[in-house]
């Protein structure tokens, strides 16, 4: 039986140019490389998922290549390149902070740090999940971090900047890696889908865009997960029972009930939401996104602020014709006064039929507020 490789190690990028997201920082530190200006201390932060580990492998290989390309891009062919694909390059070395945070670690690293490299003119160490050092740690560490040897390039990744010190800090360049945009990382999964040979709808990867909340290795474990669900065929209704979302149809009906003030209907769907092991806090706040939603897509200018798949973007164009600014606006003010006594109340459910009821109420429903004085 072949051995399976998770997407995110199959397809992890090995060049500045694969990297999702972070075009900014891969074009700073290629130029760096090209005008031969390469820091010796890089601190690379940001949230999980985002490429920090990876910029730092690609970083380490392309200071080393013996053949870099004009555009700043390692060869892949010299003994440096190579050695470093092979997983056994002497002039690469990693620390994981998390589990060897000692002073005593950190002494290790810095006796290895005095020898000069055997092949190439540069040694990159990387250190991830640098909070994690202890404070003696940190002290052993800070003499070596502002004189290194010539040789030497420290790389920090960390997920957490302000527990990094003040004075580990002022001696890095700081690089802030930023969460990828769904779109980009939809496009990647259609790429890799094309690569694997599954069939995707344009709105499933969407949804597992926006569920990876800017993480490009949790998107890329959710499809995995789905794939082996949906037995190679990734549909928007598979991953929204998969993962246990609430679909956007919920919200496109809710809203032309409460438009039609169907109360009834309104209630049933309530109870069909309930029963689906849904909380209604969850559903109020999804729907009040949803307004939103139709707001921005009152103009056609603002639609790209939608963070959603084509197929629903039209949804969201069409059914926003036919409400009102009013409407929603006031529906809004209902759904963010339902928010804050949320917490406070013993009858939640109560609490959300209520609200519905008054979305439904005739002066909301058309899309104008009664004043005070009448």
């Amino acid at each position: 039986m072949e051995n399976f490789v998770v997407s995110a190690r199959k397809y992890r990028p090995d060049s500045f140019d694969t990297v999702v997201g972070q075009s900014a920082i891969t074009s700073t530190l290629k130029n760096s490389i090209l005008n031969n200006q390469v820091a010796q201390a890089f601190l690379f932060c940001g949230p999980r998922g985002v490429g920090k580990t990876t910029c730092a492998r690609i970083l380490a290989k392309t200071i080393n290549c013996t053949d870099v390309s004009a555009d700043g891009e390692a060869c892949n062919k010299c003994e440096s390149c190579t050695s470093f694909a092979n997983g056994n390059s002497l002039n690469i070395f990693e620390l994981d902070a998390a589990s060897n945070n000692s002073v005593d670690d950190i002494r290790n690293l810095i006796n290895q740090v005095r020898i000069a490299p055997t092949i190439g003119t540069k040694k990159a160490y990387i250190i991830d999940e640098v909070h994690m050092l202890s404070q003696a740690a940190f002290n052993a560490f800070l003499k070596t971090l502002e004189e290194p040897p010539k040789h030497a390039v420290f790389i920090l990744a960390t997920t957490e900047k302000h527990k990094v010190l003040p004075t580990i800090l002022s001696r890095c360049q700081i690089f802030n890696f930023n969460r990828i945009v769904s779109d980009d990382i939809a496009a990647h999964l259609q790429g890799i889908a094309e690569k694997e040979n599954v069939k995707t709808e344009s709105d499933a990867l969407h949804v597992i865009a926006q569920k990876a909340d800017g993480g490009l290795r949790d998107a890329l474990s959710i499809f995995d997960q789905l794939i082996s669900f949906s037995g190679g065929e990734l549909t928007y209704d598979k991953v929204i029972k998969n993962l246990n979302i609430l679909d956007y149809d919920y919200y496109f009906k809710t809203t032309d009930l409460i438009k039609n003030k169907n109360l009834s209907g309104l209630l049933l769907l309530l109870n069909q939401v309930l029963t689906n092991g849904f909380e209604d806090v969850l559903f109020m706040n999804g729907l009040a996104s949803h307004f939103r939603n139709l707001l921005v897509s009152k103009d056609e200018s603002t639609l790209v602020l939608l963070d959603v798949g084509d197929n629903i973007k039209e949804k969201y164009k069409t059914q926003s014709q036919q409400n009102e600014v009013g409407f929603l606006i006031n529906g809004l003010e209902v759904l963010s006064n339902f928010d804050v006594s949320y917490k406070t109340s013993k009858n939640k459910r109560l609490l959300t039929e209520v609200t519905l009821m008054q979305l439904c109420a005739d002066e909301l429903a058309d899309g104008k507020k009664k004043s005070p004085v009448e």
